[in-house]
């Protein structure tokens, strides 16, 4: 094969691009977790057991030649990725897919499976004895959460404050959308407090069972037993190099160009949520960027120029509220917005919420927890 492709980040992007181009470059795969995680379908796996097995997935069916390695990247530049102070990896092409941070449930910390659902395990086991749940944002993770457990445990009294003055701050969503949503959460009893932040965070571990009160900065207290924090994504680019990190704007994200290598380096590639494209974070786009830098590696292994290029899907957001509730807005190729019910948004996110076809990817197997 001769020429070499470093694969930071083995989501659902560095994945699906590892594996596109197994049969033509020694692939080299850099992932600390031990299966991929579908965090798509992490909210739900925190109030249903069963789930366990349809967010972990190993990954040793992923590629038949190249090799993954179970580390984190200290430091990478165009052509050399280092491992540690002594261990490096020389490559002609790197692509950047470590995505982004996010807090216990949507997405986990640890590296290891066994750990992972253990404390998935504790989770739930609060929950059920619990009576009050505090959540704090929102966005569609604390919404979605929100009806994940109202309808996995219907005795729960849930509190969601954001300190925006709606639901769904940050998007540019349509009134019928936060109103189809609104009205679910309301019929569930859940109570949403806007235009308020607390004052402090509650003194216990999100997902721990321990009774407190919470105070908002208007002065409101609030009673709970357990809480989560629903907000504070940030793109995982930390460990560039000052040549690439010159790339990245404040926020963390990277300039990308419409062939989605990063601005002033054509082998380096980003793809999925550190990338500074204009459009939301989804699975789905992170993989429509993989087959793009899968084409142009391709094409400049094969001495032409990168052929294929990115454009921004129309803006959707398919947000579920447990299996049987949520609601979703989509976009038609003329920019026309329509809002759509429970029945259609669990139609199009699937009951599965897509783990069956990320399992397909990954070689339909799944990860064993303890």
């Amino acid at each position: 094969m001769g020429q070499r492709v470093v694969v930071v980040g083995a989501g659902y992007g560095g994945t699906l691009v590892a594996k596109t181009l197994d049969d033509l470059l020694e692939v080299v795969l850099i992932e600390p977790k031990d299966a991929f995680v579908h965090a798509a379908g992490a909210l739900r796996a925190v109030v249903d057991p069963a789930w366990l097995d349809r967010v972990f997935f190993p990954y040793d069916q992923l590629l038949q030649h190249g090799q993954i390695i179970r580390d984190r990247v200290r430091l990478a530049s165009a052509t050399r990725v280092h491992l540690s102070a002594t261990e490096s990896i020389d490559t002609d092409f790197l692509v950047l897919a470590t995505g982004t941070s996010y807090p216990y449930p949507a997405k986990y910390l640890e590296d290891q499976v066994a750990v992972a659902a253990a404390r998935l395990v504790r989770t739930r086991t609060a929950l059920a004895s619990a009576r009050r749940v505090l959540l704090v944002g929102a966005g569609p993770v604390g919404l979605e959460l929100a009806g994940e457990l109202t309808s996995a445990f219907p005795h729960l009294e849930v509190t969601v404050v954001e300190q925006g003055t709606d639901i769904l701050p940050a998007g540019d969503y349509l009134p019928e959308l936060r109103s189809a949503v609104r009205s679910q959460l309301d019929d569930r009893g859940v109570r949403i407090v806007l235009d308020s932040r607390l004052g402090y965070l509650p003194p216990v571990d999100v997902g721990t069972f321990a009774p407190f009160t919470v105070q908002t900065t208007n002065g409101l207290d609030i009673d709970a037993d357990i809480w989560f924090r629903c907000y504070g994504s940030r793109p995982m680019t930390d460990y560039l190099d000052g040549d690439l990190a010159r790339g990245r704007h404040e926020d963390g994200t990277l300039s990308v160009t419409s062939a989605m290598s990063v601005v002033g380096h054509e082998r380096v590639f980003a793809i999925g949520d550190i990338t500074d494209v204009r459009e939301t974070k989804r699975a789905s786009s992170a993989r429509a960027h993989a087959e793009v830098v899968a084409t142009n590696i391709r094409d400049l292994v094969e001495g032409r120029a990168p052929s294929a290029t990115y454009a921004p899907a129309p803006e959707r957001i398919v947000l579920p509220l447990g299996p049987d509730g949520g609601a979703s807005q989509l976009s038609d190729e003329t920019g026309r917005r329509t809002v759509r019910g429970p029945a259609e948004t669990s139609t199009l996110k699937g009951v599965d919420l897509m783990s069956d076809a990320i399992s397909a990817v990954l070689g339909r197997r799944r990860a064993r927890h303890a």
